[in-house]
């Protein structure tokens, strides 16, 4: 990519720094630390925060680095709680497109990401109401698999489910009729609740009735139901068959929500998740939902 050596990158620079002053270390689930000289985040901890190499972020910070990718931003926008503007404007002033609203680069409410960052013994995702996913918490990852490179159709959970019976692995068979009729219920709730005008999710309903005739014959039966709390069998492939939780926490106007799982009652999966810190990421398949 071409150098950072314009004025507006440099501007861009200079609104990095404005935006890491003001953003306290406990805003983000960080230490206070007893040596620190800044009243807000150090370069380091946003490097950390966005998964970027702390000698990168400082390049972009003088406006000499590279021009910083769609993904890059999002997760800068993210690390640092930005507002919407603030976000639009980040990616006015990298000269990128700013991403069409429910994508996996889709601002993610500051709101949304503080409570994530306070979840750190339990896995936990924001995603959007198509159940593309915006953002997990790295027990997440390990509980669920990695869904940060998962573009266009494919970022949809659902989509997937009904396209790729590679999706289907987290579940038990014995579930799947099951998941497949809450998936649709909860996908009619979601896109009626949309603006008329709306058309990423009536495109996503037309592409699925054409390719999936088991969600053809599921939206016939008009069963609508957002899936607010469920109880789940995963399949996760070193820890075996996990029965968990599954709780949602709604955005305002209901385009994402919050994630949670938490060990099923009466089941050995407390001590299944607490094994997921330790394996990491290592034994995770591949992305899931």
């Amino acid at each position: 990519m071409p150098g950072m050596g314009s004025v507006k990158f440099a501007e861009l620079g200079a609104f990095l720094r404005s935006r890491r002053d003001r953003v306290r270390p406990a805003d983000v689930g960080l230490p206070h630390g007893p040596r620190r000289r800044v009243p807000g985040l150090r370069r380091d901890e946003v490097a950390q925060l966005a998964g970027a190499s702390v000698d990168y972020y400082n390049e972009l910070e003088r406006g000499a680095g590279s021009q910083p990718s769609e993904q890059m931003i999002a997760a800068l926008a993210r690390a640092l709680r930005l507002t919407a503007d603030e976000r639009d404007h980040l990616y006015h002033l990298a000269d990128r497109p700013v991403p069409a609203h429910g994508g996996p680069a889709s601002h993610v409410h500051p709101g949304m990401l503080d409570l994530l960052s306070r979840l750190t013994s339990t896995p936990a995702q924001v995603i959007t109401d198509l159940h593309v996913t915006l953002v997990q918490n790295p027990l997440a990852v390990a509980l669920l698999g990695d869904h940060s490179g998962l573009r266009g159709a494919r970022a949809s959970f659902v989509h997937r489910w009904f396209t790729d019976p590679a999706a289907r692995r987290l579940y038990p068979e014995a579930d799947h009729e099951e998941q497949s009729r809450a998936f649709v219920a909860d996908l009619r709730a979601a896109a009626a609740r949309r603006d008329a005008k709306d058309t990423e999710a009536s495109s996503m309903i037309s592409a699925l009735r054409d390719s999936s005739a088991e969600f053809a014959a599921l939206w016939t039966d008009h069963d609508v139901a957002f899936r607010r709390d469920d109880r789940k069998r995963l399949r996760h492939p070193a820890l075996g068959l996990v029965e968990v939780n599954c709780l949602n926490l709604f955005s305002e106007d209901g385009r994402q929500r919050l994630l949670w799982f938490t060990p099923a009652v009466g089941t050995d999966s407390a001590d299944l998740l607490d094994l997921l810190a330790v394996l990491g990421t290592e034994d995770v398949a591949g992305p899931t939902s």
